[in-house]
């Protein structure tokens, strides 16, 4: 059993397949941390994604990351300034797990560099995505085929703010 887990995604929207990695990396780590990254005009607004996971997984400590950074790996700078505001954010002040995350879980290996930046190890949770078969990118593009992958509170927002039932 690892101390702790970090869990980072924009979770927009949140769906079953989050769910089911965030269960799975409590089944794994004594504590698990969610960053929910956000920024300005995304489709869903930051705080009610933060929120809905914080309801759907009240033993995890859910964190709304604001900031306005992008991805550019190849820049060391962009790195140094991305785990900077990582390691602000961190939430877990006392105990073994003070310092920072053990293991970083994600379905994507591309992961394994942040947690190497954050001292951390890689835990690749269903990288095939077998057990949920879904990304919230194909809910974003086609949400009313896949309303049935989200938790209720998500699924009523989707359909009163995209499909305006």
């Amino acid at each position: 059993m690892h101390h702790s887990g970090l869990i980072i995604g924009r979770f927009d929207p949140p769906h079953l397949g989050h769910s089911y990695m965030i269960e799975w990396a409590q089944q794994r780590c004594t504590e698990v941390v969610v960053f929910v990254n956000t920024k300005q005009g995304e489709a869903v607004p930051g705080h009610l994604r933060a929120q809905w996971l914080q309801e759907l997984h009240p033993a995890a400590h859910v964190v709304q990351v604001e900031h306005n950074l992008h991805n550019d790996w190849d820049d060391q700078d962009l790195w140094a300034r991305w785990i900077e505001l990582l390691q602000s954010k961190w939430p877990i002040t006392s105990g073994p797990s003070a310092k920072g995350p053990e293991v970083v879980v994600s379905s994507d290996f591309y992961i394994a560099e942040l947690a190497r930046r954050l001292g951390a190890q890689p835990l690749i949770c269903d990288p095939e995505r077998a057990h949920v078969p879904i990304s919230a990118t194909l809910i974003r593009n086609d949400p009313a085929t896949h309303l049935e992958l989200l938790a209720p509170q998500v699924r009523n927002w989707v359909e009163r703010n995209w499909l305006n039932m």
